[in-house]
């Protein structure tokens, strides 16, 4: 519920304004003179401010610039029985976003308000959105590899089409990017890219986060909101971790692939989705679908163009590129200048498996430039359990020859030193292989031993 502030020091106007805000919605509060404004202000952070004009103690400009001061955002309304042009341009100036002489029309004012109030919400969603966009667009796929050169080819060749793809790969591993690079490579660059993590919104609030909800779809809805979908118009949506939507969601979400078209929550208007969609998960779909809870036919929308990114132990020869990379990068956003990295650092991190992959290593690196003393990173600022899982790495006990083996003939042989090695001892023997002593007896029966 959107919060505004009255502040006006004649109390009828304020039980007026006070009583049809609440009942349009919203959660009014009340102020009796400037100085009162200026603490409500202060203490409720408000999402619009009523001053006005003239008032005891502070007026209404005095507030005004003082708010501005603090908070460039919040939208401020000046009403006024003593309008003049000069006062509505200095209003104006000072940073009002309207300025509205006495008497008015409540109907009309409650109207700016939600006008002021929905251009100001939708403001905030633009400047976060284009912080998101601008971090994942300064980020790039770096590498030489083989497995991600692929990647590249596939990503350059299927970009300037419609086709719906889905990425895969394990977390961490750039999924994000290869769908910003995908987006950034079509006809649709300069269309938005808008991003929705499926895991990471209750499944109770995603759909109408994905298709929008009409006025009174539900306790709250106090007016029309678009969904990504109309946000994403012309432009890319990409449903990141698409493993995670419910069953009833998917249905929702076959209907647009199908139809290219959807509704919004408590609508009845059918609405055309021209949306390039690209999905990613860190889950087995295919896996999903065989116990039932991922719909079969959404997966074969889904992966018209399957692209799978490859762990970063899939690709270790992309290590000290990438090493390079988050050094310079953090480097400079920590003001440390040039930072060098002992040789031993690299050789630790290239034993490394990495199951955070390039995330975890973005991580290391970051920490790493942090901690380093002098421009210098030398092991001792690597994490300890990097350093344990780079030395404590399992090695195969047993190295399978070129042409092949007898399973059974190495079982049995295995038993037969068993049993020699405990003087036929089937308790000991048992022991030694691991398993229990009517396992043993029953292979000893197989193998005739």
């Amino acid at each position: 519920m959107k919060k505004v502030l009255i502040a006006d020091d004649e109390k009828n106007m304020r039980w007026v304004l006070q009583k049809n805000l609440k009942e349009a919605g919203f959660d009014a509060v009340e102020a009796v003179d400037g100085e009162d404004a200026f603490n409500q202000f202060l203490d409720s952070e408000p999402d619009l401010i009523i001053l006005d004009y003239r008032m005891p103690k502070l007026d209404g400009m005095e507030v005004l610039r003082r708010v501005r001061q603090i908070n460039d955002k919040t939208p401020v309304i000046i009403i006024t029985a003593h309008g003049n042009t000069e006062a509505a341009v200095l209003a104006m100036k000072l940073g009002a976003v309207d300025y509205i002489p006495k008497p008015f029309d409540i109907e009309e004012l409650k109207l700016k308000i939600r006008k002021v109030l929905n251009i100001d919400e939708l403001s905030r969603e633009v400047d976060y959105l284009r912080d998101e966009i601008a971090n994942v667009f300064d980020r790039k796929m770096i590498g030489n590899s083989r497995k991600i050169q692929e990647v590249y080819e596939l990503i350059s060749r299927v970009a300037d089409t419609n086709a719906t793809v889905l990425i895969t790969g394990e977390s961490g591993t750039g999924k994000e990017l290869a769908a910003a690079a995908i987006h950034q490579k079509s006809s649709r660059r300069d269309k938005p890219f808008i991003r929705v993590n499926c895991g990471a919104i209750p499944e109770n609030l995603l759909e109408s986060e994905l298709f929008g909800y009409e006025k009174g779809a539900f306790t709250g809805a106090q007016a029309r909101k678009p969904g990504r979908f109309d946000r994403a118009q012309e432009g890319t949506l990409f449903l990141d971790e698409i493993g995670e939507i419910s069953p009833a969601l998917q249905i929702k979400l076959l209907r647009v692939l199908q139809e290219k078209e959807f509704e919004r929550v408590g609508g009845t208007e059918v609405l055309k989705a021209d949306v390039r969609i690209l999905a990613a998960t860190n889950r087995n779909l295919d896996k999903m679908t065989e116990d039932g809870k991922f719909r079969e036919d959404l997966l074969y929308r889904l992966k018209v163009i399957p692209i799978h990114i490859p762990s970063l132990r899939e690709r270790k020869e992309d290590l000290p590129l990438l090493v390079d990379y988050f050094i310079g990068k953090y480097g400079n956003e920590l003001k440390k200048g040039k930072v060098a990295m002992d040789i031993r650092v690299l050789e630790i991190l290239m034993k490394y498996d990495f199951p955070g992959n390039i995330r975890e290593l973005e991580n290391i690196i970051e920490r790493m430039v942090i901690l380093s003393k002098e421009g210098q990173i030398n092991p001792a600022l690597l994490p300890k359990e990097v350093i344990r899982g780079a030395y404590n790495e399992k090695q195969e006990l047993f190295v399978l020859p070129e042409e092949g083996i007898e399973l059974e003939e190495v079982e049995k042989s295995f038993i037969r030193q068993a049993l020699e090695r405990t003087g036929g001892n089937q308790t000991q023997a048992a022991k030694f292989l691991g398993i229990s002593r009517h396992a043993l007896i029953y292979r000893m029966e197989k193998f005739g031993l």
